[in-house]
């Protein structure tokens, strides 16, 4: 078989420039097409990742401003409580010592009054004391009770013991000034000079006296001079038996059982 190389080399001619044509007119569009498709692509995905961390950026920002807020908002609560609390304890504190400085002053209140009405009823025992003792001594006696006070005040002076004694004798012999002799009444001239008499005899010497009125005695006469006293009022017995009273009423509270407080006012009949 003969080979015709004059076709050959035509079909080997047109094949190259087939292949020429398809690779200037086909090939060459496609894959420039392709390019720009894989280029567009990659843009595309690159802005989409440039995108997605853009979004996880601001998701991380918006995250963490969140935790900020969070946290400031469970500071500023908590600071909130502490100052309430402060402020609660605050409020408490002086509400509880306005209750207590208002039920001191109310307890201070009640204990004046009380001390007023006990100084108000020793008063007016007192003076009934002195106005029955007055008039018991006024017709039993022809003497008044003036005079049987002062009768008193000078047989206890001149009955002294000798440390005492022994005292207001240096105190007035030390003092400057008359011995102040004070009494609830104004002592008639004849008290006076037993007075004086009493104690000149008493001290063996000469004792200037001054004489004044003291009502709240109760009855009484008292000598001071230079720090020292002799005294001698129904007032100190009236406080005496005050005292012993109370004491008396203390233990009697004291050893009644509460739950026969009921029965108390009838066996108080029987021991009285």
């Amino acid at each position: 078989m003969l080979i015709d190389w004059f076709t050959v080399g035509a079909q080997a001619l047109n094949f190259l420039i087939l292949v020429w044509l398809m690779k200037r007119f086909l090939y060459k569009p496609i894959l420039n097409a392709i390019d720009a498709r894989d280029k567009r692509i990659a843009a595309e995905l690159a802005d989409a990742d440039a995108k997605r961390a853009e979004a996880r950026r601001e998701r991380d920002e918006f995250e963490r401003k969140n935790n900020e807020f969070d946290q400031r908002r469970a500071e500023l609560l908590s600071q909130a409580t502490d100052e309430a609390k402060t402020e609660r304890q605050r409020l408490f504190d002086e509400a509880r010592k306005a209750t207590d400085a208002l039920t001191a002053k109310r307890m201070e209140t009640l204990r004046s009054d009380a001390r007023n009405l006990s100084q108000a009823i020793s008063r007016r025992a007192q003076q009934e004391v002195f106005d029955i003792a007055r008039k018991a001594l006024a017709d039993l006696a022809t003497t008044s009770l003036e005079e049987r006070l002062g009768d008193v005040f000078t047989r206890r002076v001149r009955e002294m013991d000798g440390k005492a004694k022994a005292a207001l004798g240096e105190a007035l012999r030390a003092a400057s000034d008359p011995a102040l002799v004070r009494s609830t009444f104004d002592l008639p001239a004849e008290q006076r000079a037993a007075i004086q008499n009493a104690l000149n005899e008493t001290f063996s010497a000469e004792i200037h006296v001054r004489f004044e009125t003291a009502p709240e005695l109760v009855s009484g006469i008292e000598l001071a001079t230079n720090g020292q006293k002799v005294v001698w009022s129904i007032a100190d017995y009236l406080a005496s038996l005050e005292k012993g009273v109370g004491e008396l009423l203390s233990k009697q509270a004291k050893s009644e059982p509460s739950h026969e407080s009921k029965t108390a006012p009838k066996d108080v009949r029987k021991r009285q």
